[in-house]
């Protein structure tokens, strides 16, 4: 690989420097890779609207306005997107990849047309959800399962990892259809597929690069949560 100098007047590697017509041969053969992921991603989530689902009991969770069960976290919607965000009692700071990840989603208007809603639960208490919801500037709907098993029930037990479940709601029941976590919630984020089109890519230890590229530990490049903070009132 080539190299050229930063800014710093240190040297970089950088891809190789061609003409138009190979570079354009090369962006075609990867394009074909691209509508292949793109047919199979079609064909996981029609996959996926054919999932069976599983009847739930009824729960309590806590809202700003105090006690709610899980239906009517529905707000009238038959269909609910529940993200379980990490919570560490007493930190001042919580979960930078769960702070990021909501931090993402400041208009959610164009999920009502699909008769849903997609909204936060913690086990943290509930007014220390709702302040630090406020210190972050998050804009979704935030409920507490610090006094209900629902959390745990649904893979985000108290001092666990986050979870995407997903719900569907008949009336006064509500049927649970689908679950993700770990890396399953990329196809949801904004942040990941933009950071993976630049030609350094995440710049990851784990990730399949080219020689000389810059390299660094998983996370390290993750933004704090004290980043978000920054904008809360922006």
């Amino acid at each position: 690989m080539p190299d050229a100098p930063t800014d710093d007047g240190t040297m970089a590697a950088i891809p190789p420097v061609v003409d138009e017509a190979t570079w354009r041969a090369a962006l075609d053969d990867l394009r074909t890779r691209e509508k292949a992921a793109t047919r199979e991603l079609d064909a996981i989530a029609a996959q996926r609207r054919r999932l069976p689902m599983v009847a739930l009991p009824e729960y309590t969770l806590e809202g700003p306005d105090g006690e709610v069960s899980l239906a009517d976290v529905f707000d009238g919607a038959r269909q609910l997107i529940v993200y379980h965000h990490m919570w560490s009692p007493g930190a001042t700071w919580q979960c930078g990849g769960c702070t990021g990840f909501t931090s993402q989603f400041t208009r959610l208007e164009f999920l009502e047309p699909y008769d849903a809603r997609f909204v936060i639960v913690t086990q943290g208490p509930i007014d220390e959800a709702l302040a630090y919801k406020a210190r972050v500037g998050n804009r979704m709907d935030w409920y507490s399962t610090a006094n209900s098993p629902f959390g745990s029930d649904m893979g985000a037990p108290p001092g666990g990892g986050f979870q995407v479940n997903v719900f569907l709601r008949a009336g006064d029941t509500v049927y649970r259809t689908y679950n993700t976590q770990g890396r399953g919630t990329e196809q949801l984020s904004q942040s990941f597929p933009l950071i993976d089109l630049l030609p350094y890519g995440r710049q990851e230890e784990w990730q399949d690069s080219p020689d000389g590229w810059p390299q660094s530990p998983t996370y390290s490049r993750w933004a704090p949560p004290e980043a978000f903070a920054r904008y809360a009132d922006g």
